[in-house]
């Protein structure tokens, strides 16, 4: 194949599976030219973010290519939410190791599905040849100074996390074969969607606007994401693991604290909230308090009745 049919290829996949109408008035010019052009709403300050997705590392390379394109988009969706950002664009790398149609249409379905969600416009990118890998840079818009990030929890706030945790780090178990016990299908579906289709907490993230005082997303699991927090913070936390919120499906299975708490892929929520701002807490989110930050440094894990428990974990580690 020469220079000139390769580049041709390119660009009718980009066409055919990538390239939209953008619904949003600040687009100026989006997948097309050299360079997406974008207007920044006037006195709003600009989130970025970006994640590396790479196959058989960060996803089954025999996961449905829908779900992949649905987690592509929601793993950034899911850190704009921790700052309290309000979703916008998105451009997107795809190396891939060959043409193939069905995958692709499959891929940008699931991911233009979670996109019109949160009215985010796919505005450019890029595509090579090469082992899977997947990158997607995400922007959005916070007021100015109402950002949330990891510095600013204090003694004596609450800590809190959205949803359920765990399911997800079972759902691989159930992929891998790896569990112990059988369970129904309907049980088995639900964990692997946890795994495979997170929900981003983006309206959580919101409404946490001016109300957390630090906030991050489980994406390592909690006992590696709320370590951030306690290190860009300065602080320490105790934390009362039969606090920790479960889904009916985890609690009748065995599962071990050091999976739910440091399996990762949850994408939900961990926020921090002063005493005085607990009342203003929207009831619309999903939140379960797990334990309170101290001065102290480090993780102390109790029960129910306040005995210490010893945790074994470190979450997910990149290398």
């Amino acid at each position: 194949m020469n220079a000139q049919t390769a580049s041709s290829l390119e660009f009718a996949l980009i066409a055919r599976h990538f390239t939209r109408p953008s619904q949003r008035v600040d687009v100026v010019q989006g997948i097309g030219d050299d360079c997406a052009l974008l207007r920044v709403p006037s006195g709003m300050e600009l989130a970025i973010t970006i994640d590396t997705l790479v196959g058989g590392v960060h996803f089954l390379l025999d996961s449905d290519p829908y779900g992949i394109g649905w987690k592509t988009l929601a793993v950034s969706l899911s850190d704009l939410a921790a700052m309290g950002a309000e979703p916008a664009w998105a451009t997107l790398a795809l190396t891939l190791p060959d043409v193939n149609e069905p995958w692709l249409q499959a891929f940008s379905s699931g991911l233009f599905e979670l996109a019109d969600q949160y009215n985010v416009a796919l505005v450019g990118g890029n595509t090579s040849r090469g082992p899977l890998s997947i990158a997607l840079q995400a922007h959005g818009f916070t007021p100015p100074g109402q950002a949330i990030r990891r510095a600013g929890a204090e003694p004596g706030d609450l800590i809190y996390v959205t949803g359920t945790l765990g399911d997800a780090a079972v759902g691989l178990d159930v992929r891998l074969g790896r569990l112990d016990v059988p369970i129904p299908p309907e049980e088995a579906a639900y964990l692997c969607a946890r795994l495979e289709r997170p929900e981003p907490r983006v309206a959580a993230g919101l409404a946490l606007r001016g109300i957390a005082s630090s906030a991050i997303d489980l994406s390592d699991g909690l006992v590696a994401d709320l370590g951030h927090i306690l290190k860009a913070s300065q602080v320490g936390a105790v934390i009362n693991l039969d606090s920790i919120p479960r889904s009916t499906v985890l609690r009748g299975l065995s599962v071990p604290w050091e999976k739910i708490v440091g399996g990762g892929d949850d994408y939900e929520l961990c926020f921090t909230v002063p005493p005085d701002r607990q009342a203003l807490i929207s009831p619309t989110i999903n939140k379960t308090p797990i334990g309170v930050i101290q001065s102290e440094p480090g993780i102390r894990w109790c029960d129910a009745k306040g005995h210490a428990v010893r945790i074994e974990a470190t979450g997910f580690r990149h290398f």
